[in-house]
């Protein structure tokens, strides 16, 4: 038998709505993962992706994930990990930096057997990279084998990945499928396999209405798994329907029936009323202790139907703007530069040309556009992945959550730069 917590999407250093405390809950809910598996002392912890949310954590963010990892190794608990699009890079992944540590393993093509279960990996893979992919996993000769990747699998919601195929092509027959990127948790059958979702451990977007948690799996003579729930910062979600000749104090009579203290509070307002400033409202909710307060008149936008981006947090469409736009991977860092507050208002001029000139210097293949297939946002640089299986189609730059999972659409290639020979580039071709 092989008992593991299977978790991921944890999404450690986001400060959503630009608060540290928000922050910290990312982090605490992560520290209950690892609470309760030295408490039950399962035989692993299986990270199914996006531990980090961004590609760059700050040193704080490192640091304590380090110090919760080797909680695990003093309990002699492997933390065995693949790698997410939100946190992989192009020269190297943080995971392989755990895992020199002796902090976690990258699961990949060989298999990794606990107990009597042989558990392979797949990193996040663009889509027009997969169909590379040849699905060559190793042979073991442990009495069960489980597979975790990262992506959006059918038969789940925003599915664009076929879970039949991997299935089918794989050199490996799979007793279960454990998967991140997915934020809401579920599972399902696919041609006699389990396939399942653990969801996200802390709401990373207003969508994320249901209870956050991690799925307690066992492995024996079947697959048992078992949804766990975790404690986190609580989310008070209140919609207000104005009639005719309603306003603004029949939105703040709906909300006064509601305890916001501490809690993130989000509201929409609909129907046919008066005109409501959102601000007022929200100051109003966090002057009765709401640690953030975010309200939508919806009767105020027009929201593409296509458009699946949440304004409860204004970042969400920001991240979802600049992933359609198929940035190239120096873009990206100079995005990263720019908005990530990395260099005061009056250096960012100087940092993003240092940044330019360190891409120059190296690998020219970042200046291809995402649709290129050979920049950070669809491969991966140091370690391709041949098979689809040892190392990641690295997906580059750092994407926010829509109010489910991570869409990430295929663009028109561009024509590819000649890295032979010197190339001028300027910021604009950026």
């Amino acid at each position: 038998m092989t008992r593991v917590i299977h978790t991921g999407d944890t999404h450690l250093g986001y400060a959503q709505y630009h608060s540290q405390i928000r922050r910290a809950d990312f982090r605490d809910a992560f520290e209950q993962v690892i609470d309760d598996a030295v408490d039950d002392d399962v035989d692993a912890v299986v990270h199914a992706g996006d531990l980090f949310h961004d590609r760059r954590p700050e040193l704080s963010d490192l640091m304590e994930t380090i110090r919760l990892l080797r909680r695990l190794r003093g309990a002699a608990i492997p933390f065995l990990a693949v790698v997410g699009n939100h946190e992989s890079t192009r020269s190297g992944q943080w995971l392989d930096l755990f895992a020199d540590l002796g902090l976690a393993e990258r699961l990949g093509s060989e298999p990794r057997t606990v107990g009597e279960t042989a558990f392979y990996g797949l990193d996040h893979v663009p889509k027009s990279r997969r169909s590379e992919l040849e699905y060559d996993f190793a042979p073991h000769d442990a009495d069960h084998a489980v597979l975790v990747a990262h992506g959006l699998f059918t038969p789940f919601a925003h599915a664009d990945w076929e879970t039949e195929t991997v299935l089918a092509e794989s050199a490996v027959d799979f007793d279960a499928v454990l998967l991140g990127d997915n934020h809401e948790p579920g599972t399902e059958t696919v041609d006699g396999t389990w396939v399942t979702y653990c969801g996200s451990t802390e709401r990373a977007s207003a969508a994320e209405e249901t209870a956050r948690g991690y799925n307690l799996v066992t492995v024996d003579d079947g697959v048992d798994i078992r949804r766990r729930t975790l404690d986190t910062r609580r989310f008070v979600f209140a919609s207000v329907s104005l009639s005719a000749g309603e306003g603004a104090e029949r939105v703040h009579e709906q909300l006064r029936q509601r305890d916001v203290t501490d809690a993130v509070a989000v509201v929409e307002i609909t129907g046919d009323g008066e005109s409501v400033a959102p601000a007022a409202i929200e100051e109003s909710l966090t002057e009765r202790g709401a640690l953030v307060a975010r309200v939508t008149d919806r009767r105020d936008r027009e929201v593409d139907a296509d458009l699946d981006v949440s304004f409860a947090d204004p970042d969400d469409a920001v991240e979802e703007r600049i992933r359609d736009l198929g940035l190239s991977a120096a873009a990206l860092d100079v995005d990263g530069t720019i908005r990530g507050g990395e260099a005061p208002d009056s250096n960012v001029r100087a940092a993003v040309e240092s940044r330019v000139a360190e891409q120059l210097d190296g690998d020219r293949s970042a200046f291809r556009t995402a649709a290129g297939g050979d920049t950070p946002a669809e491969s991966g640089g140091d370690r391709p992945n041949s098979g689809g299986t040892g190392g990641s189609a690295d997906a580059g730059g750092s994407e926010t959550d829509g109010p489910a999972a991570d869409d990430e659409d295929d663009r028109a290639a561009p024509t590819e730069p000649d890295t032979e020979t010197d190339t001028q580039v300027t910021l604009e071709d950026l």
